[in-house]
């Protein structure tokens, strides 16, 4: 029903930029939240940030406040992660995800209803 399709990762030196972008597709009008996990091999899946689709609204893991910067734009049914200063520890797949019901800033349970599949990030030290 909602195709999400990510790119912007690669290999890159620690203390270097990215933005990572995702695009959605199919029933978008039925997207009321997109956020950003990533994993690391052997790691869970963690939450990196959240976009609210209604009104805006941004949460973020703490791990990443200041240096990863959530976005979207509604009209290319896109959004993106700016990643400012990686580290090393930053290297990881990273995913997209589509949530249709609207989220709580700071919710902790909120289920995701579609991922995409995902685009590397290798930061070397």
């Amino acid at each position: 029903q909602v195709q999400l399709v990510e790119s912007g990762g690669g290999l890159v030196q620690a203390g270097a930029s990215l933005r990572l972008s995702c695009v959605a597709s199919g029933r978008i009008d039925s997207i009321r939240a997109m956020g950003w996990f990533r994993q690391a091999p052997g790691e869970e899946r963690e939450f990196v940030a959240v976009i609210s689709w209604i009104d805006g609204l941004k949460y973020y893991a703490d791990s990443v406040k200041g240096r990863f910067t959530i976005s979207r734009d509604n009209a290319k049914n896109m959004v993106y992660l700016q990643i400012n200063n990686l580290k090393p520890e930053d290297t990881a797949f990273y995913y997209c995800a589509a949530g249709l019901r609207g989220v709580k800033l700071g919710e902790r349970d909120y289920k995701y209803d579609y991922w995409g599949r995902g685009t590397q990030v290798t930061v070397s030290s």
